[in-house]
């Protein structure tokens, strides 16, 4: 009897295995959240045909109860998401290439940085959105998701450096400027593009405690309130299409690592 064997080397064969590992797994976790829901009988976990009704019905015809549309909700969650990935980044990347590359520093800082690192962002929610308004509060709450888990990838990545680059740096006359610029920035782009993966699927968990305490604030707030009001249907189509936002900004974010990685020489 013939074997397939898939040859590594061949693009489509890849891809063909990904889609149908992929289609398969799916179909799967559908089996099993419906074999899940109908033991429990519970009102609260609603089949998957009653969530991908609701999630129809919701596309076309906007909140049931508010009348907003659903691009209305992820336009807003969006702008929140970008407001506090964006200023994770400017934040981030400087201070853990900075604490990465001066040790007495770091050793200073760490205290500071593990003492908040465990702290939840939903805990800071309240106290954003009341002290920073409707706009940055919740952005802030993301900005605290993203932020550590990309700090600690730099830092981390600096400090996996191979002190023989330093020092062949400076034997060849490099001044510390140029040693942070062409040597560590460059060495730790791997380890950025890791933390930013991670930090954004991070951010997307954040977004419901980023949006809860908004008058009008996009597909968490959307979420809540369905809860609130007893539509579990609702409420669980809307953290599909959470799901979809994360996957799709990790997804282009795991494309961006790997043509970067590529174009560097480090592409496994």
């Amino acid at each position: 009897m013939a074997t397939f064997r898939l040859d590594e080397n061949d693009r489509k064969q890849r891809m063909l295995r990904s889609f149908l590992i992929t289609v398969i797994s799916l179909i799967t976790f559908l089996i099993l959240w419906w074999v899940v829901t109908a033991i429990m009988n519970d009102r609260n976990f609603p089949t998957p045909d009653k969530v991908f009704t609701a999630l129809w019905n919701l596309i076309q015809n906007g909140d049931p109860i508010g009348g907003h549309s659903i691009w209305e909700y992820i336009g807003a969650s969006l702008k929140t998401f970008v407001y506090g990935f964006a200023l994770s980044l400017v934040v981030a990347i400087p201070l853990g290439l900075i604490l990465g590359y001066i040790k007495p520093l770091r050793e200073f800082t760490s205290p500071w940085i593990e003492v908040v690192r465990p702290i939840a962002p939903i805990a800071w929610a309240p106290i954003f959105v009341l002290s920073f308004g409707s706009v940055w509060g919740p952005a802030l709450v993301v900005f605290v998701g993203i932020f550590f888990p990309l700090l600690t990838n730099i830092i981390f990545g600096v400090t996996r450096i191979d002190k023989n680059w330093l020092d062949a740096s400076k034997t060849l006359g490099a001044n510390q400027f140029q040693l942070f610029t062409k040597v560590v920035l460059p060495a730790t782009v791997p380890y950025i593009l890791n933390g930013i993966k991670v930090g954004l699927g991070v951010g997307w968990m954040c977004i419901v405690a980023a949006e809860i305490y908004n008058k009008f604030g996009g597909i968490g707030q959307y979420l809540v309130d369905m809860v609130n009001a007893g539509m579990m249907s609702n409420a669980f189509a809307a953290i599909i299409i959470i799901a979809v936002l994360g996957l799709a900004t990790t997804g282009v974010a795991e494309y961006i690592s790997k043509y970067v990685s590529k174009r560097m020489g480090m592409d496994a």
